[in-house]
């Protein structure tokens, strides 16, 4: 009975320092072959404005095939709100999918994602509206952004990045409105504009009812502009105003240029709202700027 009792102990040892080994080898093997590496989406740059007084972030994404050292250049997209917590992500995402040869849909195009400050400050012109003078105290500052934007930012990108002259600017909300102003004072900056779901309610609507370089005859650079909007209803005004038809507006005021060099098309979307809109119009958009010739 005691031999017995001994042999099951041994075994039972046996049995354990086993396991115990085989859980260290499993550990020791899982250690060796954890390869793990950062998933590298683009990279981020820096510029000094004295424009804006600051440093400013750019989220950069640079298409399939970049090198430095070749001779292919490439369009280039500007993005408001490009931060990597707000829209640079799922943007080049979508350059990136329409770009693939199987879409052939964009071509292949540099992101330039500037990461938000003070988005009133910045995408604002000053207001009438003493009631947003005082809720918003920053705002009235699109001049200086504007100014950082031409003066600073496309020669930085220009100099240092390979680019054509293709140049894109998109931007919602807030920033439609500053991509609506740019189009109107200083059109030349961009030659493709994506404007979604503008706040054009801002200081009542004034900006419909301004003039625009892009109306004079000697404005010939060929230009096209993607307007959309979702149902988003009234605006946060005290005189009330509907999104949707402030849009609209805007639309039929750049067809009412009769400026065969400007191409303006406007895109409804009633299946979404303003925080869901951006997705689906950039997409849409690309359809209407880089329209694909069906191959007969």
């Amino acid at each position: 009975m005691k031999v017995k009792l001994h042999t099951y102990k041994i075994s039972l040892f046996t049995l354990l320092i086993f396991c115990q080994l085989s859980t260290l080898g499993q550990a020791k093997n899982q250690k060796t072959v954890n390869n793990d590496k950062p998933f590298v989406l683009g990279v981020i740059d820096e510029i000094q404005s004295k424009a804006l007084a600051e440093k400013r972030i750019l989220n950069i994404y640079l298409p399939e095939g970049y090198k430095q050292n070749d001779t292919t250049r490439y369009p280039v997209i500007y993005l408001l709100d490009g931060s990597a917590d707000e829209d640079f992500i799922h943007i080049a995402g979508l350059v990136q999918f329409n770009s693939f040869e199987w879409v052939n849909q964009v071509p292949k195009s540099i992101v330039v994602g500037i990461a938000t400050v003070d988005r009133r400050r910045d995408f604002t012109f000053p207001t009438t509206i003493e009631a947003d003078k005082k809720k918003f105290p920053t705002t009235g500052h699109s001049d200086r952004f504007m100014a950082f934007l031409g003066n600073e930012l496309q020669p930085y990108i220009e100099k240092k990045y390979k680019t054509t002259t293709s140049k894109t600017i998109i931007g919602q909300s807030l920033g439609g409105l500053l991509i609506t102003e740019i189009l109107f004072k200083k059109p030349t900056l961009f030659n493709k504009y994506v404007i979604v779901s503008p706040s054009l309610w801002w200081d009542n609507g004034a900006l419909l009812n301004q003039d625009s370089k892009i109306s004079e005859r000697s404005f010939n650079q060929q230009t096209k502009v993607y307007i959309a909007v979702g149902k988003e209803g009234l605006t946060p005004t005290e005189i009330p105003r509907v999104m949707e038809v402030d849009a609209n507006l805007l639309a039929e005021k750049i067809k009412g240029f009769n400026n065969q060099n400007v191409k303006v098309y406007f895109d409804y979307l009633p299946q979404e709202n303003h925080a869901t809109i951006l997705h689906q119009a950039v997409s849409n958009s690309f359809k209407f700027l880089y329209p694909v010739e069906l191959k007969e």
